[in-house]
């Protein structure tokens, strides 16, 4: 009876143990998935961004409008970041956070400029010709503009650092994440 016991016990505490392994397993497969997904959107439309500022206006609604679909991807990650946590390689997660971390400041930086632009715009286009406030205006126009361009080069910098996350990610998801590209080029 005592032995039956123990061996009950022991198999229950196996089973837990176990069980809990699995789980563990599960959520960090979950995590790898959904970070892999997300750093994989971010590479792929950051890279897109680059590649429209090439045509007409390099800050123009196409351009813009993407940085904005960037920003969401960032969004979701704020919202997931507690998952980061179910991945068990700790570099791993600091470069992942590190990067998302970067890039939002870039995102923040390029918005803040972009409005601050299109304000020193309006106000140098509602000066007379011969006012002598417009090269003041035009010169810090061109000082914020100048900073824009070195913060959007700054995030595809660390967009540029993805694809080793991802590849450090794919084991563990057990997922390729080459999808997005596919799709985009059709």
């Amino acid at each position: 009876m005592v032995i039956g016991a123990v061996l009950a016990t022991m198999g229950g505490f196996m089973a837990t143990q176990l069980e809990g392994v699995l789980r563990r397993r599960e959520r960090e497969r979950n995590a790898a998935l959904l970070f892999g997904e997300i750093l994989s959107a971010v590479e792929l439309v950051t890279r897109v961004t680059d590649e429209t500022r090439g045509r007409g206006d390099p800050y123009g609604r196409l351009t813009i409008g993407l940085l904005r679909a960037v920003r969401r991807e960032t969004d979701t990650y704020d919202r997931n970041r507690e998952q980061l946590y179910d991945l068990r390689n700790a570099k791993v997660r600091a470069q992942i956070h590190g990067l998302m971390v970067r890039i939002t400041i870039a995102l923040e930086g390029i918005a803040d400029a972009t409005s601050h632009i299109a304000s020193v715009e309006a106000e140098l286009n509602a000066l007379k010709p011969d006012d002598p406030a417009r090269p003041e205006l035009a010169s810090q126009l061109a000082t914020l503009a100048e900073g824009r361009q070195a913060t959007f080069n700054f995030m595809m910098e660390a967009a540029g650092q993805i694809k080793p996350i991802v590849a450090a990610l794919r084991p563990l998801a057990k997922q390729i994440f080459d999808d997005h590209e596919a799709i985009l080029r059709g």
